[in-house]
């Protein structure tokens, strides 16, 4: 699996953005999809995932103001981002793997243990 995020950058508080995550070798009915950041001095949260039928779970701090979506092959996922606040400045994750996240640790060490589940990371800055 191979997985290539898009997107991110800057945004003002209350603005929006969309990161993409391109997705080859995946099979289309396989793993759930999932975002992951991490914001400075912190550690990998769980943002949201989506799986291969479309069901969709979001962290609490997200509910309601971002949105995840996939086409239909599965090639991209994406992550609409909207009434974004100062606090979901981060670096963005995409992966095809549900992450071990306790103990809490670094998004940067998951994925190195598993290099084929997860895409490059994308800064998200957002000012007020």
């Amino acid at each position: 699996v191979r997985l290539v995020v898009s997107g991110g950058g800057s945004a003002q508080a209350a603005g929006s953005l969309r990161l993409s995550c391109t997705v080859s070798g995946l099979p289309p009915y396989d793993s759930d999809l999932h975002w992951y950041r991490q914001a400075a001095g912190n550690e990998c949260d769980f943002v949201t995932r989506i799986s291969s039928a479309g069901s969709t779970f979001y962290a609490d701090s997200v509910k309601g103001r971002f949105t995840i979506s996939q086409d239909n092959a599965r090639n991209t996922v994406y992550l609409q981002m909207n009434n974004l606040k100062v606090e979901d400045t981060a670096v963005y994750y995409c992966a095809a793997e549900d992450a071990p996240l306790i103990p809490p640790q670094s998004c940067t060490v998951i994925a190195a243990t598993a290099p084929d589940a997860w895409g490059q990371g994308t800064l998200v800055t957002v000012s007020s």
